[in-house]
């Protein structure tokens, strides 16, 4: 694996790590529990863009970076609703007015987690 790759997959990594480990409290932190398991997924995608070569900018677009992915891997279609569904969190979830529930947090996670699965095996 490429070298600047392997740091976008270790970023994503410390992302999932943090938004399943925040599930496991008593009181979950919901907001921040979709906050990072949106950036993971993002990493996760800009991993296989940058191991493609594919320039991708600065954005949390995950629907665009998916676009992009889906280009070189057809098979990533499928994870069209896990981003529309992570999509908002990047920013709009970060400021007061709006608040994720637990059902959101633990669906987010879950969502970042497949695309994790999706992902990891196209960048060996």
């Amino acid at each position: 694996m490429k070298s600047l790759t392997a740091e976008w997959v270790a970023k994503a990594e410390e992302d999932y790590s943090v938004a399943t480990g925040l599930l496991r409290r008593r009181k979950l932190p919901a907001d921040s529990i979709c906050f990072h398991s949106q950036q993971a997924a993002e990493k996760f995608l800009k991993a296989v863009l940058q191991k493609r070569g594919v320039r991708f900018g600065k954005t949390h677009d995950l629907e665009g970076l998916l676009r992009l992915c889906t280009t070189s891997f057809p098979q990533l279609t499928l994870l069209v609703g896990d981003a529309q569904l992570l999509n908002d969190y990047a920013v709009g979830y970060r400021y007061p007015g709006i608040d994720a529930t637990k059902k959101q947090a633990r669906l987010a996670a879950k969502a970042a987690g497949r695309v994790r699965r999706a992902v990891l095996p196209l960048l060996k």
